[in-house]
């Protein structure tokens, strides 16, 4: 019986360190979706550049996936190691940045970070994040908006912070309920949108699974400075991913994630004035931050 064989397959003889990559590349040619395609091959040449470039032992090649199995087997329902690891590779941040790239007027985007892996409960404007009772009392305050300066209603601003000692609720179960430093608020007419809260303290990334043992082999602190996250979505807009950062704050000029903007930063001003905390419904006096989150129509043409 005659075998027929394919002229275009690679003798497995002829796959060298030279011709490895060719060969690996062509292997997705024929991937139906275009896309799928398009990424494998491009990961597969960088990668194998990068092992190219260092030559690594077998030993270390070894090293390296059992860092990524660990990395896998730290992920959980409540702790993304994976998002953690691209955060502390500024790979989080190079996709939020090519994904949003800033259209004039706009909010700019950064990385939604590891512990957005709950969902916030709904609140009314007006009512507080914090559920036990943090020491410093703080207003947020703001709008959103469409580049075109038009005030939008119904919009949902999804909002989530660490507490006064730099955990999430997730983190400490024990001490903090579930949803506390969460909230899942709607503009009124005006487009506006407020709640009360703590200010949140800088914290560490958690340390305790292999990106801890990255940073630590390494010698990069594990800090971010104080911050509070938003995400906010307006029908027929496209949502923006932010934080805003506590003016001030350690670690501003070197978050372990890359994250900070400076149009991000805010003043959490101190108020004395018993009329406002009264209207607020806080003790006076009280810190105010003030963030307009400010989203472009859908279609909007990127530079």
């Amino acid at each position: 019986m005659t075998t027929h064989q394919d002229p275009t397959a690679v003798d497995p003889e002829d796959i060298t360190e030279e011709t490895v990559t060719d060969a690996t590349v062509e292997s997705f040619a024929e991937a139906p979706d275009q896309r799928l395609r398009e990424l494998l091959q491009a990961v597969v040449r960088g990668l194998h550049g990068a092992i190219r470039e260092v030559e690594p032992t077998i030993a270390e090649w070894e090293a390296a996936i059992d860092f990524l199995t660990r990395t896998g087997q730290k992920c959980d329902d409540v702790r993304q190691e994976f998002v953690l690891l691209s955060d502390v590779l500024g790979v989080s941040a190079l996709v939020e940045n090519i994904n949003h790239r800033k259209v004039a007027g706009a909010t700019e985007a950064t990385v939604l970070g590891p512990f957005h892996m709950t969902v916030s409960p709904q609140r009314e404007n007006g009512d507080s994040i914090d559920e036990v009772g943090g020491r410093e009392v703080c207003v947020v305050s703001g709008r959103v908006l469409s580049t075109e300066g038009t005030p939008l209603a119904g919009a949902v601003v999804d909002v989530w912070q660490a507490d006064e000692d730099g955990f999430y609720d997730v983190q400490r179960p024990d001490v903090q309920p579930p949803g506390n430093g969460r909230g899942l608020f709607t503009t009124d007419d005006e487009g506006r949108f407020w709640f009360r809260t703590v200010v949140p303290a800088p914290y560490p990334i958690p340390t305790d699974g292999p990106v801890g043992e990255l940073l630590a082999a390494t010698s990069r602190h594990a800090f971010r400075p104080a911050h509070i996250h938003f995400i906010a979505q307006a029908p027929g807009h496209t949502p923006v991913t932010t934080h805003i950062f506590v003016a001030g704050s350690p670690y501003l000029d070197s978050d372990a994630v890359f994250a900070v903007k400076r149009s991000l930063v805010r003043d959490f001003a101190p108020v004395d004035d018993p009329e406002q905390a009264a209207r607020h419904g806080v003790a006076n006096p009280f810190r105010h931050a003030v963030i307009d989150l400010i989203v472009q129509p859908e279609g909007a043409p990127h530079p």
